[in-house]
């Protein structure tokens, strides 16, 4: 019922794209350390390459995604057939935390609608996919995006975002480094379209 593709075809990359919501796990090296898992959604996952992704990383209540990239790189993204035919692919890899002042970062950024609440893009060198018939997962109807995020996020401004960022994300549950206490919001690349 499983399969190991050797890329994102121009098949996967259509069936990606239409997926409303994406999981993304990771892990610290500690044995006593938490896992992670994060839903994704919104309009927050580019395809660069055959095995190549990347996400919109926006301000949550912690940073456990960005603090086990920095320590260990290890991550995988898990996207479910909700409606459909039943479907659910694996991407498994090394994720790369890209923040303002990275060589990279405007030209990512540019790739996602503007959300005042961005802390940064994580992109993922993908170094295994897999696809298995996801039988056992419900359906669902999708009937809209959240703005609940990206409102609390405007009304807060970039400087309440940062004393967010200094307060709740510098650091895992584990006590893993994960933001800068100095960091702030970046500004939108021009090129953004206004979310």
């Amino acid at each position: 019922m499983g399969n190991v593709l050797q890329e994102i075809s121009d098949d996967l990359q259509v069936w990606l794209g239409q997926q409303r919501i994406f999981f993304v796990g990771t892990a610290p090296l500690s044995g006593e350390g938490h896992v992670n898992v994060s839903p994704k959604g919104g309009d927050a996952f580019r395809i660069l390459g055959p095995r190549q992704v990347v996400w919109l990383d926006v301000t949550g209540s912690t940073a456990e995604t960005t603090a086990h990239l920095r320590e260990n790189g290890r991550i995988v993204l898990m996207f479910c057939a909700f409606a459909g035919p039943p479907r659910i692919v694996r991407l498994h890899g090394r994720g790369e935390v890209i923040r303002d002042g990275h060589a990279d970062f405007r030209d990512l950024l540019a790739l996602f609608p503007a959300h005042p609440g961005t802390r940064s893009v994580i992109r993922v060198q993908v170094d295994r996919i897999s696809s298995s018939c996801g039988f056992g997962v419900p359906e669902y109807a999708y009937e809209r995006d959240r703005d609940t995020l990206s409102t609390w996020a405007a009304e807060k401004g970039p400087e309440g975002i940062a004393d967010y960022w200094s307060r709740k994300n510098v650091r895992s549950i584990d006590g893993l480094p994960a933001l800068r206490e100095a960091e702030r919001p970046p500004d939108p690349a021009p090129n953004n379209s206004a979310s």
